[in-house]
């Protein structure tokens, strides 16, 4: 690299207050008070990085480093990206081949409506704790759900929330999860150890809101009456005569379940699970091979179904989707998303500003608590759980050593701080992802992910009373063997 010119904090600091500007101004000041459209997110992180890069410019960065800076970033993220690809296709090939509509049926007819919102939350927790993707358990058995949800007029917000939070719940608890493996590799944490310490936060907040949902079921039932019942009737006659079922139809998602299980690479794994569902919908379908070809690329649509004539609106919502552009829109916030942390990278720039703004920490609750702000913080303004991991252990993990603090529990409060807020924080890719794949605003539902709302209040309580906090504990033998071990492997 050529060797740029001394910059100063304020520098470092730039980029991200403009950020922070155009955020306000485009996402709330502008909107709110001016009438003016909200600034799609794609133009925001795209205006983001050119201050950056000009930025760079200025302070002598030469414009080969900075591309290469760039590109190295978007290698790092491309199998994100390739996994975004290969959800919309999953999603068009589970449904021309039956396997989501067959699964919406049985469930419509088995799920009794009284405890639609409890079952929303703990079905995706154990997909997504058998598969360790929240992002996969939400674009499979969430549209499922939510499908079901809306043939008998439950709530769509709140089914939402609660499919969100049980997804994210099996993530984090999730060994096979890659923001689990992520945050304990970025803070040196043996993975079991960092899982063991999840539990203290993230177990009491699913309780709580298992507790709530179960009790929605009473306060905001679904419509037993007799409109409800017809509808429901007429939405399940529909179902079948599009599609026929069979058994043999649960085969792509068992592949997605015990290639998790047997840690298999994802993409290989989708992909495979797509081409199962495919050849499966050619056997038991009446669809075309162009009907099949179409789903691949542009999503499943009912006008497919020449034989059924006034397919209900409902059903049109529920399965014209997927596709390889279902979440071309999420791809793109992406790329731009990652070329601007890849400008930022070239000065170091969210290790510094995070190390610079917490130095002044005195007591182990004041590090833990702000931990987690910088974590908050972070995430929201990178939208990149992968990059807050290593950034927030890089900034704060030899303070914790100094502070005689476990370092489970930093990587427990990157994840609680981190991960759990992705889909409060309206910018992010995951938003963009579950307002895609559910179809429900991201105002509507945000207040019902209540999983990641009390989980906010026990993570910070937890380090004011010290519980879960293992100040006394000593790191074992055990532990210390299996984290040297681990790091020779890496």
């Amino acid at each position: 690299m050529t060797k740029p010119k001394e910059f100063k904090f304020i520098h470092l600091l730039l980029p991200i207050l403009f950020l922070v500007f155009i955020i306000g101004y485009g996402l709330v000041i502008g909107p709110h008070f001016f009438g003016i459209p909200t600034f799609p997110l794609e133009f925001i992180f795209l205006a983001a990085a050119v201050f950056t890069i000009v930025e760079l410019f200025i302070l002598g960065y030469k414009w080969p480093e900075i591309q290469d800076a760039i590109i190295a970033k978007l290698t790092k993220g491309f199998p994100a990206i390739l996994i975004l690809f290969s959800i919309g296709i999953i999603i068009g090939t589970w449904i021309i081949s039956g396997t989501i509509p067959m699964l919406v049926y049985y469930g419509i007819k088995v799920i009794n409506p009284d405890y639609i919102y409890f079952f929303a939350f703990i079905i995706p927790i154990i997909f997504s704790t058998l598969t360790g993707t929240s992002w996969g358990s939400i674009g499979t058995i969430g549209a499922v759900i939510i499908g079901i949800s809306t043939v008998i007029h439950a709530d769509p917000a709140i089914t939402a929330g609660a499919i969100i939070g049980g997804a994210y719940f099996g993530d984090k608890m999730s060994p096979l999860s890659d923001t689990t493996n992520l945050a304990s590799i970025a803070t040196e944490v043996n993975l079991y150890d960092h899982i063991q310490s999840m539990t203290y936060t993230t177990f009491p907040s699913a309780i709580i809101a298992a507790i709530i949902f179960f009790i929605m079921g009473f306060v905001y039932p679904a419509e037993n009456h007799i409109d409800s019942l017809t509808n429901i009737t007429q939405t399940t006659d529909t179902i079948h005569s599009l599609f026929n079922f069979n058994i043999l139809l649960i085969i792509p998602p068992l592949i997605v379940l015990i290639g998790s299980l047997k840690r298999k690479a994802t993409l290989p794994v989708l992909i495979t699970s797509a081409i199962s569902a495919i050849f499966l919908g050619m056997i038991f379908q009446d669809y075309t091979l162009t009907d099949f070809i179409q789903s691949v690329l542009h999503g499943y649509n009912t006008n497919m179904a020449g034989w059924v004539k006034n397919v209900p609106e409902n059903i049109n919502i529920l399965f014209n989707r997927g596709g390889l552009y279902e979440l071309n829109e999420a791809i793109m916030f992406t790329f731009m998303v990652f070329i601007f942390i890849g400008a930022l990278d070239i000065m170091d720039a969210m290790p510094k500003i995070v190390g610079r703004l917490f130095r002044s920490v005195k007591t182990k609750s004041g590090l833990i608590i702000s931990t987690l702000l910088a974590t908050a913080f972070t995430n929201a303004f990178t939208s990149n759980q992968s990059a807050t991991s290593f950034i927030i252990g890089d900034a704060f993990k030899k303070q914790y050593d100094k502070f005689g603090i476990q370092r489970k529990v930093l990587s427990r409060s990157i994840e609680d701080y981190g991960t759990m807020i992705e889909t409060l924080v309206p910018w992010t890719a995951s938003t963009i992802f579950v307002v895609a794949t559910l179809g429900v605003p991201y105002a509507d539902y945000w207040h019902w992910q209540l999983l990641s709302l009390i989980n906010i209040i026990v993570a910070p309580l937890l380090a004011v009373t010290g519980i879960g906090c293992f100040y006394k504990e000593k790191k074992s033998k055990r532990t210390k063997i299996t984290d040297s071990h681990e790091k020779n492997e890496l």
